[in-house]
């Protein structure tokens, strides 16, 4: 896979001609801890009235998928599943694909903050979330440490 760190980040419509390319993404060993398959998480979404979800480009190649949980009328937006895959992860695409993110966020009703959660361990996204100043709440649910980011 022959990606350039300039390729242009967009966040696409999941449809019957990528879903397939969308599941075959996947992270590191070490992550599968951390997140869903795609798969698992585009079956979720479809059950879902809250769920958004898209895949991830890097120009015209699928290389990650975001999921979001949106309830404008309760002020609540959840960055419920991110992953890049293996592959093409410290090209910068999950960093633009996270700007993309939280500007989507920022136009949606009554969006105050996004909140996420993370596995406080090695291998872990924590770091990478602290750069976009995601800081945590205190909550813990689930073994996993909430960190919110005001808009």
């Amino acid at each position: 896979m022959m990606l350039s760190p300039n390729a242009k980040v967009t966040l696409r419509r999941i449809n019957a001609k990528t879903v397939r390319a969308i599941c075959t993404l996947s992270v590191s060993d070490i992550q599968k801890n951390f997140v869903a398959p795609n798969a698992i998480s585009i079956a979720q979404a479809h059950f879902s009235k809250n769920a958004w979800f898209r895949a991830v480009y890097a120009d015209e190649t699928p290389v990650g998928f975001v999921m979001l949980y949106q309830s404008p009328k309760r002020s609540i937006y959840y960055l419920w599943r991110f992953m890049i895959d293996t592959k093409c992860q410290g090209r910068g695409y999950g960093r633009k694909a996270l700007e993309l993110i939280i500007n989507h966020v920022k136009k949606m009703p009554h969006a105050k903050s996004l909140t996420l959660s993370v596995v406080r361990t090695e291998g872990g996204a924590e770091e990478f979330y602290k750069k976009f100043g995601f800081g945590f709440t205190g909550k813990i649910e689930y073994g996993e440490h909430e960190m919110k980011l005001d808009l």
